[in-house]
């Protein structure tokens, strides 16, 4: 007998920390890029990515897929990766990372009982995302530097993004050769994780380029941008992102990942803010709604921040092209501002309708 669903005031409890680590992330980015604030809390800077990928997406990807599958014991998940954040931001390196791990780990065995209910490839491509997450931060928790570990934490995301992408193109008439190619996919990005530096990365960056190729030739946001309402507006942010997704991996193949390059921030930004936060702004109006327990919420106004993280993307590429480092500040502000406004209007609007 299935157990009944977690309570509302629960889930956003667990939500809390990976917000959390997405604000101690955004505002420890800001600081390395040059804006002169003093933050009470120097582990911010020092682990501005592993907060943005581990501390907010363990927790939200946790909390999803643990109200997806209806098992308590996977609402651990966001309970230990949160605890991580928490660790993390007190100078406790070690136990936070260690806290994700596990969080991963847990992750993983919700994804796999999930994929054991349904057996469906979408969700074959969602437990090779969480073992991916589960390797980078297993890296972490041992002491490997955030570099060695950056590509499984990408790979987790960017598996996850492609098979829930699949799941919902399954409805998408494709050709025949479709399915062999986002093996094809597959293969290069999982090879990727495998190999050494550089070729890692660079294979990383061909895997990343034709994956972005395949949901712009079969994704269901082609068709969907034509509809009205939020349904376009969901298209229109996942089509943006597959844009960025192009730029990040045509950076990669070209450069690799080299730590104080213009590329590598320019690659990094891409796929992190340009690919993954775009998917996060296209799939909040629908997800969190369900999370939450109300009806799903749109307005124009979501285009605005939608619009200012793209553009604040263009500026930060100029001004790393340029070497224009007033540019670069100004470029990750809007991007901050971009992801704080979208948080602000999503809640206003979930204030404004009542649960059902």
């Amino acid at each position: 007998m299935r157990p009944p669903p977690a309570p509302v005031w629960l889930r956003l409890l667990l939500l809390l920390p990976g917000l959390a680590a997405l604000a101690g992330g955004l505002a420890g980015g800001l600081v390395r890029i040059g804006w002169p604030w003093l933050l009470p809390v120097p582990a911010a800077v020092a682990w501005h990515g592993p907060l943005m990928l581990s501390g907010l997406f363990v927790v939200v990807i946790g909390l999803e897929r643990a109200v997806a599958v209806g098992h308590p014991w996977a609402f651990a998940a966001p309970l230990v990766a949160g605890a991580g954040t928490g660790l993390l931001l007190a100078g406790l390196p070690v136990a936070g990372f260690a806290g994700y791990a596990l969080g991963s780990a847990v992750l993983l065995l919700a994804t796999l009982a999930a994929a054991r209910r349904q057996p469906e490839a979408f969700l074959g491509v969602l437990v090779l995302g969480a073992a991916a997450g589960l390797l980078g931060n297993v890296q972490l928790a041992l002491g490997a530097p955030v570099p060695h570990a950056l590509l499984p934490l990408l790979g987790f995301l960017v598996l996850t993004v492609a098979g829930e992408r699949l799941e919902l193109s399954r409805y998408v008439p494709r050709p025949r050769v479709a399915a062999p190619l986002f093996v094809l996919v597959l293969a290069l990005l999982l090879a990727a994780l495998v190999l050494p530096p550089p070729w890692g990365a660079r294979l990383f960056g061909a895997g990343l380029l034709a994956l972005a190729g395949w949901l712009l030739a079969w994704d269901l946001a082609r068709r969907s941008v034509r509809q009205p309402g939020l349904t376009r507006f969901v298209a229109v942010a996942l089509l943006a992102g597959y844009g960025q997704l192009l730029v990040a991996g045509a950076l990669l193949l070209g450069f690799g990942l080299r730590p104080g390059h213009a590329s590598h921030d320019a690659a990094l930004h891409a796929l992190g803010l340009g690919f993954v936060f775009s998917m996060v702004l296209g799939h909040a109006p629908l997800i969190a709604p369900a999370l939450l327990r109300i009806r799903p919420v749109f307005s124009p106004l979501l285009y605005a921040p939608l619009a200012l993280l793209h553009t604040s993307l263009l500026l930060r590429d100029a001004a790393l092209l340029l070497g224009a480092a007033d540019w670069r500040r100004a470029a990750g502000l809007g991007s901050a501002l971009a992801l704080a406004g979208f948080l602000g209007l999503m809640l206003a609007l979930g204030l404004r309708v009542r649960r059902p």
